[in-house]
């Protein structure tokens, strides 16, 4: 038996996708996990198809939170139950490649690092890869991620005995987990990149403009209110990160 990996994963009107995105995670070629599935007070049946699935495999864990609170505090309701040494997350739409988790424990465990993240693929709305492929960095700091938000949620895995978990809740901010990455960064952690594409990321169709827009509000606030960074500062990450953004979806 290897150490245990908790994956917890955030679960709000995803019936489509559940079956789909955990049997991704039941074909792990690394065995020792448990899946800790927070539903967020969904009205499509997610919670009942989760209990059937739980009742097929006794590694997969069903939380259902009392009321809606968002992706934020379902992750950290399922980060706080976590019972293994490592931790990883895990969007309900998106898709693991079968050996995620045994590759990046090995290049963590290599690299005897705290925080490592890997390469990912844009996926459609079935969540086929596009062939568009965001690679990572060998390795990225706290300045580094202002400029470039890289770390994408369900790429990430943690080591429990190196980092403090009260680091990995998230706050309740417009994306959180670009927050909580620079959180941790800011006190003296770097993030490892493994350069392998091991991830779907699944965008289905829907208003580009509106996204972009929203994307920009979202990193202007996180610069000026959540990290208070100046006028200045915000405008010099806010253009490094503008270009990736653009070069990343070319």
């Amino acid at each position: 038996m290897g150490e245990l990996v908790s994956i917890v994963m955030p679960v709000y009107h995803a019936a489509d996708y559940l079956e789909r995105t955990i049997g991704c995670v039941r074909g792990q070629t690394y065995p020792d996990w448990e899946l800790i599935a927070v539903d967020d007070c969904s009205t499509d049946g997610s919670f009942a198809l989760l209990e059937r699935l739980a009742r097929e495999d006794p590694r997969i864990r069903p939380v259902r939170l009392k009321s809606n609170r968002g992706a934020a505090q379902a992750r950290n309701r399922g980060t706080g139950l976590a019972r293994g040494r490592y931790l990883a997350f895990l969007d309900a739409d998106d898709v693991w490649a079968a050996v995620k988790l045994e590759r990046e424990l090995a290049f963590l465990e290599e690299k005897q690092a705290a925080f490592a993240f890997t390469a990912y693929e844009f996926g459609d709305g079935e969540g086929k890869g596009t062939g568009r492929v965001v690679a990572v960095p060998e390795t990225l700091s706290y300045r580094e991620a202002l400029s470039r938000t890289v770390i994408f949620t369900s790429t990430v895995l943690f080591d429990l005995e190196k980092i403090d978990r009260a680091l990995l809740m998230m706050p309740d901010v417009k994306s959180e987990d670009t927050a909580a990455w620079w959180n941790i960064l800011r006190h003296g952690y770097t993030a490892c990149g493994l350069n392998e594409n091991l991830v779907i990321y699944r965008r289905p169709a829907r208003s580009l403009s509106s996204n972009k827009l929203e994307a920009v509000r979202r990193i202007w606030y996180l610069y000026r209110r959540q990290e208070g960074l100046s006028v200045a500062e915000s405008c010099f990450h806010f253009c490094f990160w503008a270009w990736r953004a653009v070069a990343r979806r070319i």
